[in-house]
């Protein structure tokens, strides 16, 4: 039976504030903050709990190992001779965002009749452009079963960001689907990080049907208000297209053409007018987990920020009243993700499959998420400050919390 997962990233034991991501707002602003990993994972480990609430069927994905020693080495160098600069980008946690892990064409839009998964080379971002190896190595693990097809990274320089910049609309999860590939032009304030090529690439490599596969433009105006990926300003969940009215560059083309391919499609636009991009991207209302729980009533994951901004969450409350398409909406605390510029749909990698042919360690209930919380609160560090993170000591626990995670879940071979 197939089933959509969402893999959450658990939050690393390295999760620290060092600003690394311009054009990503809330990064630099909170750039040489305290952060509190062990909150962090927590976080995020609650709301895994609420998805399982929900119905819904929860995986995770493990934090990569940091410092990347294997990166430094390649630059010659190591951990304790590195400039402050490199250090910082080789402890990054960043790989806790798995919406940026791979791209994911499940089977009913493939000619194969495989689900495919290409990693994402994230080259645009040097402390992202090192974490495609470990995250081939999990999900070469986790989707090793025949019925998957796990392909390496786009070469550079061809950017490729993964599922934060992809969309797919279908009647139903297991139904053939239309398959929305998002990308940026270059040239403007901030660096557009998903290539044409890039995402082209991905498509053909998941043997998709070119009549129902779009690439779409994303809106000069989105990026340079700090729409850093397309699932800040849109996101999409079977029938249904949440986005805001500023997000595409040719909102009216994309609407037609997925009229004409999927008739059925709800299109739920926010207008500029009741909410401007700043309020869409610092409330993160798009950055949301739009899903499908058992009951069939689609359901939006929003951070507290959304329930925060009076202008956002008015608008989401006369949508609910006037019964649209997204029927509930669920509010979950990821303050620790927020502030490094990720809400809950970064932290999660939607893959539709049957379960039954994941491997059972990427999985999770409840009792498997009290030993992972165990973990956390044993072994990962309470708070990290900018000036701590030369500290030796502080990376020989980093090292040793993610080490006590993978043996917990019996899967050392990551080490």
């Amino acid at each position: 039976m197939l089933r959509e997962i969402n893999f959450d990233g658990i939050v690393g034991p390295s999760h620290n504030y060092a600003g690394l991501s311009p054009g990503n707002l809330a990064a630099t602003a909170n750039a040489g903050a305290v952060a509190h990993p062990r909150a962090a994972a927590l976080q995020g480990v609650a709301k895994m709990r609420a998805n399982l609430a929900l119905g819904l069927v929860q995986g995770v994905l493990l934090p990569h190992p940091r410092p990347d020693h294997a990166w430094l080495k390649a630059l010659h160098t190591d951990y304790a001779a590195a400039a402050p600069f490199l250090r910082a980008r080789a402890l990054s946690a960043s790989a806790m965002w798995a919406a940026n892990a791979a791209t994911v064409s499940p089977a009913a839009d493939s000619a194969d009749g495989r689900c495919h998964l290409t990693v994402a080379n994230l080259v645009t971002m040097p402390h992202r452009s090192h974490e495609w190896p470990a995250t081939l190595a999990q999900l070469r693990l986790a989707f090793a079963h025949p019925a998957f097809a796990v392909h390496a990274p786009i070469p550079a320089p061809f950017g490729d960001e993964g599922a934060a910049n992809h969309m797919r609309l279908a009647a139903r999860h297991d139904a053939p689907g239309v398959e929305v590939f998002v990308y940026g032009a270059a040239g403007g304030r901030f660096p557009a990080r998903q290539h044409l090529e890039a995402s082209r690439a991905v498509a053909r490599a998941h043997r998709l049907d070119p009549a129902r596969t779009l690439f779409v433009e994303q809106a000069e105006a989105a990026i340079a208000a700090g729409a850093f990926h397309n699932d800040v300003v849109a996101v999409a969940n079977e029938r249904v297209l949440l986005a805001h009215e500023q997000a595409f560059a040719d909102r009216a083309g994309l609407r037609s053409a997925l009229h004409a391919l999927l008739p059925e499609v709800e299109l739920v636009e926010v207008p500029a007018a009741e909410a401007t991009l700043e309020d869409a991207i610092g409330s993160y209302l798009f950055n949301a987990q739009l899903v499908t729980p058992p009951d069939g009533a689609t359901t939006l994951v929003v951070p507290e920020e959304t329930r925060a901004n009076p202008r956002i969450w008015g608008w989401v409350q006369r949508h609910l009243a006037g019964n649209g398409p997204i029927r509930r909406v669920e509010v979950v605390d990821v303050r620790e993700s927020m502030a490094n510029g990720g809400g809950p749909a970064c932290l999660r990698l939607r893959v539709v499959c049957d379960p039954a042919t994941v491997d059972p360690r990427f999985l999770v209930d409840a009792a498997r998420l009290d030993r992972i919380a165990a973990v956390i609160e044993r072994h990962w560090p309470d708070r990290i400050a900018p000036e701590s993170i030369g500290d030796p000591a502080l990376v020989a626990r980093i090292e040793a919390a993610r080490h006590a995670l993978l043996s917990a879940l019996d899967l050392d071979e990551l080490g």
